[in-house]
């Protein structure tokens, strides 16, 4: 019972980490790719994912966990891919700085 309690209080028996769910959404924005990752947490979905831009030979990648939940794991891919959006038209490459 005390181990319950605990472990509702400060996350699973899986280290406390968030589980993402299987599949991604993709989306191309301004040349760069939006993955977003949503990640389930306490019964709603974080907002989660990944910019991905080709550079060369070489992918680089900006992986971002929000602190904004949402209901549905749906929610919480397009709240991803709205802010990923955003970050891209205001800090296009720099991103990855």
């Amino acid at each position: 019972m005390l181990g319950k309690m605990f472990k509702s209080l400060f996350g699973s028996s899986e280290g406390g980490q968030a589980k993402s769910s299987a599949k991604a959404t993709i989306v191309d924005h301004e040349g760069f790719q939006i993955i977003a990752e949503p990640q389930s947490s306490g019964g709603q979905w974080q907002v989660a994912g990944r910019i991905e831009k080709q550079v060369g030979e070489e992918t680089k990648s900006h992986r971002f966990i929000r602190a904004d939940v949402m209901p549905g794991e749906a929610d919480a891919a397009n709240e991803m891919i709205r802010k990923a959006k955003m970050m891209i038209d205001q800090q296009g490459d720099r991103i990855f700085d």
